[in-house]
């Protein structure tokens, strides 16, 4: 019976062969875990880094507040529409506030607190949510810190107007994932150093278009569904946020109304 014979060559390119194989599996797992930790990033760690320092924050602020100290008083330019996230998509220098510009009371007088300072705490019982407010609507600045973003330019706690707020819907400590839950009569509670102003969920518009920015208007109402909305003045909050989940092509708005005002 003859021997098979093997030549060199043929060893070789089996050898590199294989080689290559297990190099590309190496790579592809180590893609892999990559990919997985990034995951793990997004969808766990900065949750919890971003909830953590939320609830850091309302604690200062009780504390705060507590000693007698705060300002309620905040005011910035116009917003004219809805970005990532349900941010802003100009203001009414056609720029992003500077970190470092002072904020103004309602009498117009200027303090020395930054745009990103947690300024109020909304609470939404049904969410079991209870996270700060900030000032403006920047993702580094605010959002990405499990804040709460209050659109510059739209009224604020109490005031006739529309309290217009931003908040992640994932990551970032989301503390708008479940907004969609709320159905009308449910309450939503802005606290300030001075009052507690508390809203009653009045209506929901389920998608609409980022650049909608009539929901966040003083009298809010959707320009690309007009029968969502308002028409008379009133004491307004406005919940925006991304939807579908896990996107940020569509905006979900939650409206409610003032129904009453308690000293804090």
């Amino acid at each position: 019976m003859r021997a098979r014979i093997v030549h060199h060559g043929i060893r070789r390119r089996r050898a590199r062969r294989r080689r290559a194989l297990w190099t590309g599996g190496e790579a592809l797992v180590t893609v892999g875990v990559v990919l997985l930790l990034l995951v793990v990033h997004q969808l766990w760690w900065t949750n919890r880094e971003a909830r953590e320092g939320a609830r850091h924050q309302v604690e200062a602020l009780e504390r705060e507040w507590g000693e007698g100290g705060g300002d309620d008083g905040r005011s910035a330019g116009r917003g004219e529409g809805l970005g990532d996230d349900g941010t802003t998509t100009s203001t009414q220098d056609g720029g992003t506030p500077s970190a470092s510009e002072p904020r103004r009371t309602t009498n117009s007088t200027p303090t020395q607190t930054t745009w990103s300072q947690a300024y109020a705490i909304l609470t939404v019982p049904r969410l079991h949510l209870r996270v700060p407010v900030a000032e403006g609507v920047g993702k580094e600045s605010v959002l990405n810190k499990g804040y709460v973003g209050h659109y510059p330019g739209t009224g604020q706690p109490g005031q006739v107007g529309n309290f217009a707020l931003a908040g992640h819907r994932n990551t970032h400590g989301e503390p708008f994932r479940y907004v969609n839950r709320l159905a009308p009569g449910d309450t939503v509670e802005v606290e300030t150093r001075s009052a507690v102003y508390t809203y009653a969920v009045d209506r929901t518009l389920r998608q609409t278009s980022a650049r909608d920015s009539g929901v966040i208007r003083a009298i809010p109402r959707s320009r690309l569904h007009p029968s969502y909305g308002y028409t008379a003045p009133g004491h307004f909050i406005t919940l925006t946020t991304c939807t579908p989940e896990y996107t940020s092509r569509y905006r979900l708005v939650v409206w409610g109304k003032l129904v009453s005002t308690r000293p804090r």
